[in-house]
């Protein structure tokens, strides 16, 4: 008797040929690696490791800059590839990334606040590129399935992330602190600040002091509902998870 996998033409009929059955067969690692990252797992859980290396590393360190930067343009360029953008873009999104993580090395070695916020923005403008691909890819998707919510789900997540950057960026131009009564604000503050702005749950410990600041707090907030209220509720009321066969029986 031949082997059929499951999957192929002959599988998905409702019956095999004679002298033929369908069985499982098991992918390989690779082929299980693109199913993954085709699902934005992957770039989901290099938001996440992200979020825990700029909250945790000192920002006034040259590694924990250069790390936050590195990992974040990471993300982007993974978060660009499994979107299936040609490949001179990723090429593109390198370069980025390796500008910015040099720029924040080189702005420990002069001493350099410009340097510093210079790549600080690269990777904000970065993470919104790759956050407007996913996003399109989203939206223009045949069917909602798994992959579309958690498509979805990364590029809210996201959001934090890049203007998180943002602050972080203004904060080395501006003159003052960035936040009213805190002087000394650490690199965790501001993505805490950013993720609060994001969802809107504004527990008012931190608050920016200047105008910028001000804007793209209020842009970020107003994004972050948006975002929330029209597109992921959306995509979740239409989504059908598939049924397995014996639920259908």
């Amino acid at each position: 008797m031949q082997a059929v996998r499951i999957g192929s033409p002959r599988c998905r009929r409702r019956a095999p040929f004679a002298g033929e059955r369908c069985v499982v067969a098991r992918d390989s690692f690779l082929v299980r690696a693109e199913r993954i990252a085709d699902a934005y797992g992957l770039v989901l859980t290099l938001i996440i490791v992200t979020f825990v290396v700029v909250a945790t590393l000192p920002p006034e360190g040259w590694g924990g800059r250069a790390a936050a930067v590195a990992v974040a343009s990471l993300t982007g360029i993974f978060g660009l590839t499994s979107s299936g953008v040609r490949s001179e873009r990723i090429r593109l999104a390198a370069v980025g990334g390796v500008v910015a993580t040099v720029a924040a090395i080189l702005a420990r070695v002069f001493e350099s606040h410009a340097l510093e916020a210079i790549a600080f923005l690269v990777i904000a403008a970065l993470l919104t590129i790759t956050a407007g691909t996913i996003l399109r890819r989203v939206v223009y998707a045949r069917e909602v399935e798994f992959r579309t919510i958690l498509g979805a789900i990364s590029v809210y997540t996201l959001l934090g992330l890049l203007f998180d950057f943002v602050y972080l960026g203004v904060q080395r131009f501006q003159s003052g602190p960035f936040f009213e009564h805190t002087p000394h604000a650490e690199s965790g503050d501001f993505i805490f600040f950013s993720y609060t702005t994001l969802t809107t749950t504004g527990y008012g410990n931190l608050v920016p002091a200047g105008q910028v600041g001000q804007i793209v707090s209020v842009l970020e907030m107003l994004t972050g509902q948006i975002f929330l209220v029209t597109l992921v509720a959306g995509l979740v009321s239409l989504w059908r998870p598939l049924r397995r066969p014996e639920d259908a029986g």
